[in-house]
């Protein structure tokens, strides 16, 4: 987004350019409907070669706050929940208290694990070559069996 029509649109936005200048600044720039699809569907319907590495990385950056906030919310209580399922195993407590506490385990557990995915873990895509699925038949090796 740091492309020259964008910093123009910001200026004007924020008043230290006038639209009257801004227009006159893009008055010799043309753009063809072709060169404008081209553009916009550049690397979106190119085949990908054998090996390339594809990212996608629109999703917020790994390191924000909330994130790691939650993390470790996560972690506080993921161990809150097994450790007190282990002093209740120790201290033999009731069937339903102890499933309980392993299921706010997992639950926990899972909403971390989402997170982490949604959030942390790249969207990366190594493409592969793929095989044909169909095996044409070789008449040299077939046979047919009569009855």
């Amino acid at each position: 987004m740091d492309d020259t029509v964008s910093k123009l649109l910001r200026k004007v936005a924020d008043g230290s350019v006038s639209v009257e200048d801004a227009r006159s600044a893009l008055e010799g720039a043309e753009l063809t409907e072709d060169q404008m699809s081209d553009a916009i569907d550049h690397g979106v319907f190119n085949v990908a070669e054998p090996g390339t590495i594809v990212s996608a990385s629109l999703a917020p950056s790994g390191g924000s706050y909330l994130a790691m906030f939650f993390l470790v919310w996560g972690l506080f209580w993921i161990c809150y929940w097994s450790f007190s399922m282990v002093y209740g195993l120790a201290k033999k407590w009731d069937q339903q208290q102890l499933s309980f506490h392993l299921a706010m385990t997992f639950t926990t557990l899972i909403m971390v694990g989402v997170i982490y995915l949604k959030y942390i873990l790249p969207d990366t895509i190594i493409v592969k070559h793929a095989q044909n699925k169909f095996i044409p038949e070789h008449q040299k090796d077939w046979r047919e069996y009569k009855w």
